[in-house]
């Protein structure tokens, strides 16, 4: 059979499955993750050896390329930026000492246990401290939790590549010897750190601008727009590369462009790139579990399962806890927000940057990488649904601190200013007026479930989806509309 009509069937699979099983997906411990890995194991060598995929495979290097920028491009879009504006205490905590100090810590394990050399064991601490937005996809969706929660986790899964990549890029040259003078490093780290993004950033930002100029010269069709935006993305990666950077972190500074330029992309092109990033994800995992199907047999099982329990229930949870140990957060939040930081497909991507650097014991890595990912893809998913149900039940009964904050900076106290308070007697008088404030009901959701009683004729919003809500009616509203919030 030739090698394209393998590859369509496996793409075939790949959508077709995701469709028929999202529901069952949805309502079990399955994760398609834990699927698709599953499945790329059966199909290599191990299994019905029918894929063969290696680490140095040209598929998997196109595939894996497109996938990282797209994530790296459409998690920078989404950032909430503007929102979050002065108060970047929480993202610098979680994204500064906190990746720094789990990158340190995961390297003592692989640079002790299990005799990696120390450049490498560091190498595989940063790989896997990149957590995975495929697995976390169903609890930041979730609303029965509370925004603020799924913000934290969105915040660290979209951001600490900016943090891990950087790190892993360094190692690389190091232990490639890219650079023999300090003038030599001084240049390498410009290109890799200011070039690449500084080049990303103008394609994302002028290419966004220019986009929505055509578009208001002369009306563009949204699949053409949505196109467009893909073409940002390649256009930023190859730019940056070419211009002797990294082509990774220019797509990551091609999304920030959008944002920080306050420009737009059409919701079409979220959408599309989205189901784009998404079949190239499912498709990746495929092939990531093909080639480990022929790797797993290089790495001694037993301390590779020891590093994997280590990464999952220690690691990370105690070093989380200790960065958001300020935060105003039940200690259900707390659990919940240490628990969550899954290894996927980002960590397998960035142990394969290593790989096609040619470093001696990189296929090891690789796969090493690849038992915890399994391992953490196993938990992780199945736990997702349990856990997320377990913490909806609580606020459902029980009013939590986090629930009184629509971000995940208002958690470290980070607020704009007072509010101005009105008592009961004056909301009253202002009622009877011809021209009276549109009361938005924003009790917790333990309170308006209790109450049994509501203002008539106010409007139900969740305390944590104030802001979500407000950017929804901000066009719709008029100049001179008051709003009057009534919580508990």
């Amino acid at each position: 059979m030739p090698d394209f009509v393998l590859v369509f069937a496996v793409i075939a699979v790949v959508l077709t499955v995701t469709a028929l099983a999202s529901g069952l997906v949805e309502r079990s411990p399955l994760s398609f993750p834990l699927m698709f890995l599953g499945l790329g194991f059966l199909l290599g060598s191990r299994g019905f050896d029918v894929l063969d995929v290696g680490p140095h495979s040209p598929v998997l290097e196109v595939v894996a390329t497109l996938t990282l920028a797209l994530v790296l491009f459409l998690d920078a879009v989404k950032l909430q930026i503007t929102e979050l504006g002065k108060r970047w205490l929480v993202p610098a905590l979680i994204l500064g000492p906190g990746t720094a100090l789990i990158i340190a810590v995961g390297a003592l394990p692989l640079g002790l246990y299990l005799n990696f050399g120390w450049i490498m064991a560091f190498i595989g601490g940063a790989v896997l401290a990149s957590t995975d937005p495929v697995v976390l996809r169903e609890i930041v969706r979730d609303e029965r939790i509370p925004r603020p929660v799924r913000q934290v986790l969105k915040i660290e899964a979209g951001m600490n590549d900016l943090v891990v990549l950087p790190v892993v890029l360094v190692l690389i040259a190091v232990a490639t010897d890219q650079g023999s003078g300090a003038a030599d490093w001084t240049v390498f780290l410009a290109k890799i750190l200011l070039l690449g993004p500084a080049i990303g950033f103008a394609v994302g930002g002028l290419g966004s601008w220019f986009i929505s100029w055509m578009d208001s010269k002369m009306a563009i069709r949204e699949e053409h727009q949505a196109l467009y935006g893909i073409g940002l993305v390649l256009a930023s990666y190859s730019a940056a590369t070419a211009a002797g950077g990294d082509g990774f972190l220019g797509a990551f500074a091609a999304g920030l462009g959008v944002v920080v330029l306050n420009q737009s992309l059409c919701e079409c092109f979220l959408d599309y790139g989205e189901t784009t990033s998404e079949m190239a994800m499912l498709l990746a995992f495929v092939l990531f579990g093909a080639v480990l199907s022929d790797l797993i047999g290089t790495v001694d099982v037993v301390p590779t399962l020891v590093l994997a329990a280590l990464v999952i229930f220690a690691i990370r949870p105690v070093v989380l806890g200790l960065v958001l140990s300020k935060a105003r957060m039940s200690w259900q939040a707390h659990a919940f927000v240490s628990w969550f930081g899954p290894r996927g497909l980002n960590s397998l991507l960035l142990a394969l940057l290593v790989v096609q650097a040619g470093i001696p014991g990189s296929e090891l890595l690789l796969a090493t990488v690849g038992v915890v990912v399994m391992a953490s893809v196993a938990i992780h998913g199945g736990t997702a649904t349990p856990v997320g149900a377990w913490y909806g039940r609580i606020a459902a009964k029980e009013t939590l601190e986090e629930e009184r904050e629509s971000t995940v900076a208002g958690l470290f106290g980070g607020h704009d200013g007072d509010v101005p308070m009105l008592t009961p007697q004056e909301l009253a008088a202002r009622l009877t007026e011809p021209y009276p404030p549109t009361i938005l009901d924003v009790r917790t959701r333990t309170s308006y479930l209790h109450d049994g009683t509501s203002i008539p004729g106010s409007i139900r919003v969740l305390p944590d989806q104030i802001r979500d809500w407000a950017a929804t009616v901000a066009t719709d509203g008029l100049p001179d509309e008051e709003y009057v919030a009534y919580c508990s």
